[in-house]
């Protein structure tokens, strides 16, 4: 099913796809900022009140609203509706028949709790795109559970091999779980469109999980284990098996990665830092030989970089062909010139101010994708969308605000 955008100058790949979006925060709410991005009309439900808590999370402009808001919900319209009355869950139940794809990320279990499975959809929207985001999935001895990505990243392995042996597990300072399982319920949604528009499958669930998400980026942890009994343990700046990579310290106090894990590009190296004798060192020819010598490899690099500011080590580096890159702040992204030639910032106007918001990747080069507006306010397009998608009228849109369903 598609339609065409009533009033709304959409495009993109995604253009006509009507999406609804059931959920907060961050996972779901990911693969609507997607959609959205590249054509679809999506359509955030909220609750009355307060709306989305991600509203007024972390840093707020003059006007208490959070400046994540606008980029994680920008092309979205505003739909305020109390799911939590019998009213709100009919017209919801109604809505979710009038679109393509439904994403919702509450607990397991809640969206039937008001009669709005997607059981109840077979017959009478067989053609739905019914995609759950939730912490361990739909079935499974802990779907019950809730699954925060602070915890899921726990479970999934991936904070087991950060940090350095013995201390404390390190996180990085994202709700990375929730972005990956936003990102895989996009692909999942695609997937199944492809499925029911090209080989005529019909509607079907997605079923993402926040755990599984994040096991799916853990590379050859499993494989290894599996094979060889082999677990893989916390490894500092480094990565286990691969020699040299890691990051340096130089004589301005910046660090600089450097990965000279491939045999001629070690030679390179190490011609470059003086050390003809590592270079030319027939234990270290290839990467076995250097994982049994890695503390003399890195040693020597480290005394290398440390006589260099890290400006001119990069150069260096870039001349010799050898892989390496800035440690950067979101201060040094904002002024990078190669950042800035990619237009991977875009600044967009919120009711009369300026805001700047990172740009979606990746790039098409004839369909790509576009921020037409940030975050709407809440509630904003309530009449608009019932309007558009269910065709009522003034007196019953009169009625359903009496009643409280909507706002």
């Amino acid at each position: 099913m598609t339609h065409t955008p009533e009033n709304r100058a959409h495009s993109g790949p995604l253009q006509g796809l009507r999406v609804l979006e059931l959920g907060q925060l961050v996972a779901g709410p990911t693969a609507g900022q997607m959609l959205a991005y590249f054509g679809a009309d999506v359509v955030k439900v909220e609750p009355p009140g307060k709306g989305d808590p991600l509203r007024t999370w972390r840093v707020l402009d003059d006007t208490g609203e959070s400046y994540w808001w606008h980029s994680i919900a920008r092309n979205k319209r505003s739909l305020a509706l109390d799911l939590g009355s019998a009213q709100g869950q009919h017209i919801a139940c109604k809505l979710m028949q009038q679109c393509d794809v439904v994403v919702e990320n509450f607990r397991v279990g809640k969206m039937e709790s008001w009669g709005l499975g997607p059981e109840k959809f077979t017959t009478i929207a067989p053609e739905l795109i019914y995609a759950r985001v939730s912490g361990y999935g739909q079935t499974g001895p802990y779907k019950d559970r809730l699954g925060f990505a602070s915890a899921c990243e726990g479970v999934a392995g991936f904070r087991y091999v950060n940090g350095h042996a013995g201390e404390t597990p390190v996180r990085p300072n994202l709700s990375l779980g929730d972005t990956l399982a936003g990102m895989h319920a996009f692909i999942g949604v695609l997937l199944a469109l492809q499925a029911r528009d090209k080989l005529n499958a019909g509607g079907q669930v997605v079923d993402v999980s926040i755990v599984e998400s994040v096991f799916n980026i853990m590379e050859g942890v499993y494989p290894e284990y599996a094979g060889a009994g082999v677990k893989r343990e916390p490894s500092g700046s480094t990565i286990t098996g691969i020699v040299p990579t890691n990051t340096y310290r130089c004589a301005d106090g910046r660090f600089v990665v450097i990965g000279g894990n491939g045999d001629s590009i070690f030679k390179r190296l190490m011609e470059l830092a003086g050390r003809e004798d590592l270079a030319n060192d027939e234990r270290l020819a290839s990467n076995p030989g250097r994982v049994k010598h890695e503390r003399l490899i890195d040693k020597a690099i480290q005394d290398w970089a440390s006589s260099h500011d890290a400006a001119h080590l990069l150069e260096l580096l870039a001349k010799a062909e050898v892989p390496s890159g800035a440690i950067n702040s979101i201060a040094d992204i904002a002024n990078d010139p190669h950042f800035i030639q990619r237009d991977v910032f875009e600044t967009i106007e919120v009711r009369g101010q300026a805001r700047s918001i990172p740009s979606i990747h990746p790039k098409l080069s004839k369909t790509g994708g576009e921020t037409r507006a940030g975050g709407p306010a809440l509630g904003e397009h309530t009449h608009a969308v019932l309007e558009e998608w269910l065709g009522v009228d003034a007196d019953t849109l009169k009625q359903w605000h009496l009643s409280g369903a909507i706002q």
